[in-house]
């Protein structure tokens, strides 16, 4: 009893109702974090088989043109979507990941992306287990900066080993068009 208390808030000790129906249960935040561990396996040089029309996904080959490849991808992709907005900064840091799983990895790769609410996920899938390493690089050097443009671009970034390897994600937050169109409309009245 006292591993189940751990993490919640005292009104939900309490019994309030509207904090409860707020956060997912224990079961399913568990099948959550194993949902992809369940999964069956799935090679990386197919596509994912759950696309939906806010899902995409994509095999890259090991060829010095995937990176090149994967910007095109998004930028078509979020162009669909009607993300206009996050198209320079979701192609620079896929083409990052990409060109980053190119030189350390072997094996296949695959890019996701996936559209929730106003949040844009974009992951990158190989076959080394290893997640990245923060390294300190002199001024002058011509690599090595890939964590630190997720951490000054990105919302969220991080890595999941999975069963076949990893995936590096990163998440970037859409403008909500409804409160844009709002303040706009606000301030033509104001005005």
């Amino acid at each position: 009893m006292a591993i189940q208390a751990i993490g919640r808030s005292a009104a939900s000790r309490r019994g309030d109702r509207s904090s409860r129906a707020a956060a997912p249960s224990w079961a399913a935040r568990q099948w959550a974090l194993w949902s992809r561990m369940l999964a069956p396996l799935k090679p990386l040089d197919a596509p994912r088989g759950r696309a939906t029309a806010w899902d995409a996904s994509w095999p890259l080959q090991r060829e010095l043109t995937s990176a090149s490849r994967a910007r095109h991808l998004v930028t078509a992709q979020l162009d669909d979507w009607a993300l206009d907005e996050l198209v320079d900064t979701a192609e620079l840091l896929v083409s990052e990941l990409v060109t980053n799983a190119l030189r350390h990895t072997q094996g296949p790769l695959r890019l996701n992306l996936r559209l929730r609410h106003s949040r844009l996920l974009c992951e990158v899938e190989d076959t080394e287990p290893a997640g990245p390493v923060r390294n300190v690089v002199d001024l002058d050097a011509e690599g090595g900066r890939g964590t630190e443009l997720l951490d000054l671009l990105a919302d969220a970034w991080g890595n999941i080993r999975t069963a076949t390897g990893k995936t590096i994600w990163f998440e970037l937050q859409a403008e909500d068009r409804h409160r844009t169109e709002r303040g706009a409309r606000s301030v033509m009245t104001a005005a």
